[in-house]
């Protein structure tokens, strides 16, 4: 399996040889599933919380004799069913919210949603990506000229979650340069997840040659 490589010119400048075993597998959407909403549980701050009757404020008092008013009795005005009372069933911060992920299926999900990109065209390849000073308008430049490219025409679209560039190791100007642009957002390749890979209409891998390198040692990790 092969794909074609570009550089932030749009020019073709060659072809990568890719891992079946990382490109190549069918969709799975189950796993993908499990694995995308255990990462989401996992992101969740459990911070939610509802007072109970018996912790709101007030309401010690009897609001009115229990008979001859003709009214409902009560016994308290932070009843659940009080506007003001307590909340009855409501969310507790004490909850938590974490869900273990096999590392093996977490792996096996990126390579399916890496697959099912590259199936549909949304992988693009570029050599590399350097810029002469970190500037936004360089970043925007070199986003547009990549969006001539056929079938990646909407990548110039200022859509958030449209591209996620992933970088084989830090870069700080390209970082620099990017970051200020509200459809682009940039991590590392060695950090590279389902959730993310998902999320983001585009994926831009830059240096390929060692960006499949690192993803393919995830294979014997396995």
């Amino acid at each position: 399996m092969e794909a074609k490589v570009y550089n932030q010119k749009g020019k073709e400048s060659g072809k990568i040889a890719l891992p079946e075993a990382v490109f190549g597998l069918s969709w799975n959407a189950d796993l993908v599933h499990q694995v995308v909403t255990g990462m989401q549980s996992n992101q969740r701050a459990g911070t939610a919380n509802a007072k109970t009757r018996g912790e709101v404020r007030g309401g010690g008092k009897k609001p009115w004799r229990q008979k001859g008013t003709g009214r409902a009795r009560h016994g308290s005005t932070r009843s659940p069913i009080w506007i003001g009372g307590g909340v009855t069933h409501g969310p507790l911060s004490e909850k938590k919210y974490t869900n273990k992920i096999n590392k093996k299926m977490k792996i096996k999900a990126l390579f399916t949603v890496l697959s099912e990109k590259n199936r549909h065209g949304e992988i693009l390849f570029v050599d590399s990506i350097a810029l002469a000073d970190a500037k936004t308008k360089f970043a925007g430049e070199v986003v547009k000229t990549l969006a001539t490219i056929p079938g990646y025409e909407k990548l110039a679209y200022r859509k958030a979650n449209t591209i996620f560039i992933a970088l084989p190791e830090k870069d700080e100007a390209v970082e620099k340069s990017f970051r200020n642009l509200g459809n682009v957002t940039l991590g590392r390749v060695s950090e590279l997840n389902p959730l993310d890979v998902l999320n983001y209409r585009f994926l831009v891998v830059a240096r390929p040659e060692e960006a499949v390198g690192i993803i393919g040692k995830k294979l014997t990790s396995k």
